[in-house]
């Protein structure tokens, strides 16, 4: 069939019906409920900060667990606790020092980590579905599906996925809550390794049980909030605290809509011009070669006449 006006105006429309179809199709998807598609409920991590002593045993077992290198500080120092530290391609787990306003001889210790999101932004955002929501509750990131747009570390909303961008065959990195150690029935490392039960391991609607009534029996020891618990819809690492959470490092600026639900339209908008220009440019190419072909033969025949 030739191609004219007509038939590439045609195929065009249609491209583009089936992409916006299939972009609406997968932000739905990625709108995923509390509980996984098999109605399993979620897993999840509650993080007691007042419990923590900063022994950094989660970040050295989160190491080893992940293969990770050594990092240049030893897990033993605490000189790493000058700066601020953020998580990297070879830390997934790191541990943070603040002030405490009521017992400054006391330090107050926090981790960060990805925050593993009910409805995670960096899984509505991929185009190639490398980020992904399991049923135990971890989100998991495939690199053989990956192409290296970096959309789910501008739709993180905690700043998580980091990038290799040193290496010439570059991925993302970042925690995937021990998912394979999960599958077979284990808990995560640093939950296994952590001494003061600081960390907490559990389905998510028992650490949140256990969580309010810390609160309840103690409430002068704990910030009456469980940060984590609606933070952009929810996440499935929880945090009890002893002073408030800006304090503390964690963000304080977020909804409680998840974010595929706000950025779902425009996040599929930009497959759609990506795929939708070069059939844009084929067809328009095509039609300046037909109508070339076309100013030829009248001006044969006008010479023929």
């Amino acid at each position: 069939m030739g191609i004219n006006r007509r038939n590439f105006l045609k195929v065009a429309g249609a491209a583009g019906g089936i992409l916006l179809a299939g972009g609406a199709g997968s932000s739905r998807a990625a709108q995923a409920p509390q509980t996984s598609e098999g109605g399993v409920e979620f897993n999840g991590m509650l993080i007691d900060t007042t419990k923590c002593i900063g022994c950094r045993a989660c970040e050295e077992a989160c190491n080893e667990a992940n293969k990770l290198p050594k990092p240049k500080v030893s897990f033993s120092s605490e000189s790493v606790f000058e700066e601020r530290r953020d998580t990297t391609t070879g830390a997934f787990t790191v541990l943070n020092r603040f002030p405490n306003e009521k017992k400054p001889e006391e330090p107050i210790f926090v981790r960060k980590q990805c925050m593993h999101c009910n409805q995670p932004a960096c899984a509505s955002a991929c185009l190639c579905r490398a980020m992904e929501k399991t049923k135990e509750a971890a989100v998991i990131y495939h690199k053989d599906r990956c192409m290296g747009c970096r959309y789910c570390m501008v739709a993180c909303p905690f700043d998580i996925p980091r990038f290799e961008y040193d290496s010439p065959t570059p991925f993302v990195w970042k925690c995937i809550f021990c998912n394979e150690r999960q599958m077979r029935g284990e808990q995560p490392a640093c939950s296994e390794v952590c001494p003061t039960g600081a960390t907490l391991f559990g389905k998510k609607r028992d650490l949140l049980e256990i969580a309010r009534t810390r609160i309840y029996t103690e409430p002068d020891k704990y910030v009456h909030r469980i940060y984590g618990e609606h933070e952009v819809g929810g996440t499935g690492w929880l945090f009890l605290m002893g002073q408030p959470a800006e304090k503390l490092g964690l963000k304080t600026n977020l909804p409680t809509t998840p974010y595929p639900e706000l950025t779902s339209g425009f996040l599929y908008g930009v497959p759609l011009v990506f795929v939708l220009w070069p059939s844009l440019l084929i067809g328009l190419n095509y039609l300046i070669k037909d109508s070339k072909a076309d100013e030829k033969k009248e001006a044969s025949h006008d010479e023929q006449d």
